[in-house]
């Protein structure tokens, strides 16, 4: 090492188990990895340089610590997917000149581009074709070269190749920031990073095509979306075509019809489903699952209004921070700007019942539950099925309590959003801490101090609730931060679904209190939790999880009694009775059709049990019990059906506690 004030011809690296090594100054990642072992130098992808990820042949100028990333790690993947993103995007080029872009980024499997192609429309053969342009130009193996650029540079470079799309973004960047990456004869926007070279991209696939109106908005050019992925084996992507063929039979859209459980129709509008009598049984049946739940946990039921004045949002700050996602105001006098806003959250309104009348600290923790109904005004294109709508229901609650009471209550959320995942066989999760982007603070109101506090007591209960949380900046809501829980279904998926948050602000703006101990004024903590979190978008995921075939505690028709003629109808009519009685949902079908024909039918419904009634069954006061999908069960008594069913209820619900309890 030089010294008395030379230049360090040598850096220090540390790796991920804490180890240090001294390496010479500018060293790359390729490098490194080289220096390691051969296997890592041909699996490494990126580098992550002191929590940055990079391209393994940038240099590294000073101390550091590293981590060589893989196809093994989720920012691997990143990098590959966002340079197979740029890899389609000279292959459009090529065989569409003129082609326009805007963003291709990495999505969680995946990437896609907007392009806009003039008006032409992609058909299966041009994806294709693309495809096949897309394997020439990898086979070329040529560099991806990160170039940095002066902000007039790069405006002069856009400007000339007339694309509109990005001389937008670049007007909008800082100039000294600003990078462009080429490949080829393909130059683009971009920060990075990405693998070495073409090379490394080995087998693709273009999945679809969609849509995307240019930065969300509804009113700027409708751009062509071209979704797609890519892997390093084949066999990765036969796997993943595979799953992709199962996600298609488990589709909750499809399912939703052929299990008679929702619709959508163009009269009402999109995004705004409509319950069919199964659907709704499934649904009363999870609300009834979690009321029950929460009542023994101390909760309080409240019902609010679908619509409040429009001051209210605005005092809670719902208006401004999400007035691009809500439907117009219902304005009653024009000159003041006074009127009603569709209920986009049921804080405000549970706010205003905690603040009906004076409260001691003997009250509190107050909870107070609502499956309370609300409305987003989501862009058409982004609407799905039950997963994406613009009504639908929150399993809303807001905890009032005592700073000294958040930790625990806190924990009693957690245990009762783990209880129902593993109730409805969601054993897989991750769990996210979303803080504050420190560098965007407009975003967010509220003083440093509480927003400190706040998040150190989410990382305490998440702790000692023995959560492996990470970590995400620029996740909060706007007045708190939260803890998120991301299941994974039986196809390996992630999805977003529970939520708690923590919340010191919305006391603030509404000035709450309780009198304490002291007989003092004291300021309340509100925890905000939704377990389901959209009900609606909880049963898509569910349905495509279990693939329709829910288990029989929940199943909206849990028995289906089929007689063998019109001459046994009697007979089937008194065994429903009979499981009604008992407190099973039960249907009878006396169809003048053959028992074949009705078995395919329950079975295409995927219900639990069918009962085959016939005159041998009629006489022995007996039933042929069937089971969905393993087939004849032999004969019982009724008695007996009926314990087998209680009996299995009650096995699932035992599982759920002793997983609760492990």
């Amino acid at each position: 090492m030089a010294g008395n004030g030379q230049q360090r011809e040598v850096i220090r690296i540390t790796f991920p188990d804490g180890s240090e090594r001294t390496f010479p100054k500018g060293i790359t990642g390729r490098e490194l990895a080289e220096q390691i072992s051969p296997r890592l130098a041909r699996e490494a992808l990126a580098i992550e340089v002191n929590g940055e990820v990079w391209d393994l042949t940038r240099p590294i100028e000073e101390d550091a610590r590293v981590r060589i990333l893989t196809w093994e790690d989720p920012e691997g993947k990143a990098v590959y997917w966002h340079s197979t993103a740029h890899l389609m995007a000279e292959a459009l080029e090529a065989l569409y000149p003129g082609v326009k872009f805007g963003i291709g980024p990495p999505i969680e499997q995946g990437f896609y581009y907007d392009v806009d192609l003039g008006g032409r429309k992609l058909s299966a053969e041009d994806l294709a074709r693309i495809e096949e342009k897309m394997r020439e130009l990898a086979r070329r193996d040529v560099p991806y070269e990160r170039i940095p650029v002066s902000k007039q540079e790069a405006l002069e470079y856009f400007k000339k190749k007339g694309d509109p799309y990005k001389v937008e973004l670049i007007e909008e960047l800082e100039d000294g920031t600003i990078t462009f990456y080429r490949q080829g004869n393909f130059t683009d926007l971009c920060r990075g990073p990405h693998v070495p070279s073409t090379g490394y991209i080995k087998h693709v696939k273009l999945l679809n095509v969609a849509g995307a109106y240019w930065r969300g908005d509804e009113r700027r050019p409708q751009l062509t979306r071209i979704y797609g992925i890519s892997f390093p084996k084949k066999k990765e992507l036969d796997d993943y075509l595979h799953r992709l063929e199962e996600a298609r039979k488990r589709d909750h859209r499809r399912l939703g019809r052929e299990l008679e459980l929702f619709t959508f129709s163009q009269k009402v509008g999109p995004g705004l489903p409509l319950w069919l009598p199964r659907g709704a049984t499934l649904r009363e049946t999870l609300i009834n699952f979690l009321r029950e739940e929460q009542i023994r946990r101390g909760y309080q039921p409240v019902v609010t209004p679908h619509i409040a004045r429009l001051e209210l949002y605005k005092t809670s700050g719902h208006y401004p921070y999400y007035k691009d996602s809500q439907f117009p105001p219902m304005i009653e006098n024009p000159e003041t700007g006074e009127g009603y806003l569709l209920k986009p959250m049921n804080c405000p309104h549970h706010i205003m019942i905690y603040a009906d009348r004076p409260r001691s600290y003997r009250e509190l923790p107050l909870r107070l539950a609502e499956f309370g109904q609300v409305y987003r005004y989501e862009q058409t294109g982004e609407l799905s099925g039950l997963t994406r709508v613009r009504g639908f229901t929150i399993d809303d609650a807001h905890i009032f309590c005592r700073p000294d009471q958040v930790k625990d209550e806190f924990k009693n959320v957690i245990d009762l959003t783990l209880y129902v995942f593993r109730s409805l066989g969601f054993d897989e999760f991750e769990a996210q801490i979303s803080l504050r982007d420190p560098n965007n603070r407009e975003k967010y109101v509220g003083d440093d101090e509480l927003w400190e506090q706040a998040e150190q007591a989410i990382r305490e209960a998440a702790a000692e609730m023995g959560l492996q949380a990470t970590e995400e900046l620029g996740e909060a809501a706007f007045y708190g931060p939260k803890l998120d829980f991301m299941v994974r279904d039986a196809l390996g998926r992630r999805w977003q679904l529970g939520t708690v948050q923590l919340d010191y602000i919305l006391p603030e703006r509404f000035d709450l209190y309780y009198i304490g101990a002291d007989n003092q004024k004291h300021r309340p903590v509100m925890i905000h939790r939704a377990p389901f979190g959209s009900l609606e978008r909880f049963i898509g995921v569910l349905i495509e999880h279990c693939a329709g075939n829910f288990p029989l505690w929940l199943a909206p028709v849990q028995v289906a009694v089929l007689p063998l003629s019109d001459e046994l109808n009697d007979y089937a009519e008194a065994v429903g009775r009979r499981l009604l009685e008992a407190g099973f949902r039960v249907e009878v079908d006396t169809r003048t059709e053959t028992i074949g024909y009705k078995i395919r039918q329950a079975e295409v419904q995927k219900i639990p049990y069918m009962l085959i009634v016939g005159r041998r069954e009629r006489e022995a006061g007996t039933v042929a019990v069937r089971k969905h999908g393993e087939g004849d069960q032999g004969p019982a008594t009724l008695d007996e059906f009926i314990e087998r069913l209680r009996t299995e209820i009650e096995a699932a619900t035992r599982r759920a506690t002793v997983s609760e309890n492990a």
